[in-house]
């Protein structure tokens, strides 16, 4: 295949906000890292220093934005806020921990456990259309930017639908592999679509990160 098709992706999750730590879902909510997640988002800009990066874009939610800055001002670009890299919008479950979705909507937090393709949260997106959004999203980015290299900052679900397109993984599929804070990604993109090629590294952290999950069982929150 032609090097000028080949796009490098590097996706990255955005620092820890206290919402992880909280075990809240966040969704569309507009929380911003803590002190621990801004000193990630500065290991990722240094472990990211030597790349060539030719573009990097992030979601237009804070955590995500502050994430990706810190990683610009190392590499001398802007950063191109898209919506399309948004977490998934989970609508009335915002702002609650998982403990108290269970307890408020057993019926609705078991469909969201068993990964429900048609299942939305009232005033949120349901699996199929949120992961339809981002592949549509990241692959029209990379697209843009074939034989160059474009870092795309985004969220624990926006990163899981990544893999999933990259290694052929069904969307009800339970989750085996690791979404954590500042992990750093790397996949390519060809016009046959995308293709992993190492995952959640976080050898640029000292300290231990948290992960995110699908389903929120015995994990932090998801954003």
């Amino acid at each position: 295949m032609p090097h000028r098709e080949l796009t490098r992706v590097i996706a990255i999750r955005h620092g820890e906000t206290a919402w992880n730590l909280d075990a809240r879902l966040q969704g569309h909510l507009d929380i911003p890292l803590n002190d621990t997640g801004r000193w990630q988002a500065a290991r990722v800009a240094q472990a990211l220093s030597e790349e060539s990066l030719d573009a990097i874009y992030a979601s237009d939610l804070s955590r995500a934005h502050e994430t990706a800055q810190a990683i610009a001002a190392v590499a001398g670009l802007p950063v191109q806020r898209d919506a399309g890299l948004r977490e998934r919008g989970f609508g009335e479950f915002e702002g609650m921990t998982y403990r108290e979705i269970e307890e408020r909507w057993p019926d609705r937090a078991m469909r969201w456990r068993k990964r429900d393709p048609l299942f939305g949260p009232a005033g949120g997106e349901s699996l199929t259309v949120f992961y339809e959004r981002v592949i549509a999203c990241a692959s029209r980015l990379a697209a843009q930017h074939g034989g160059q290299t474009i870092a795309l900052v985004a969220h624990g679900g926006v990163l899981d639908c990544l893999y999933r397109a990259a290694s052929r993984v069904d969307l009800q599929a339970a989750r085996t592999w690791e979404l954590g804070n500042a992990s750093i990604n790397r996949l390519l993109y060809t016009p046959e679509g995308f293709m992993l090629v190492g995952w959640a590294d976080t050898s640029h952290l000292t300290a231990e990160t948290l992960d995110e999950g699908s389903d929120g069982a015995g994990i932090t929150a998801r954003g």
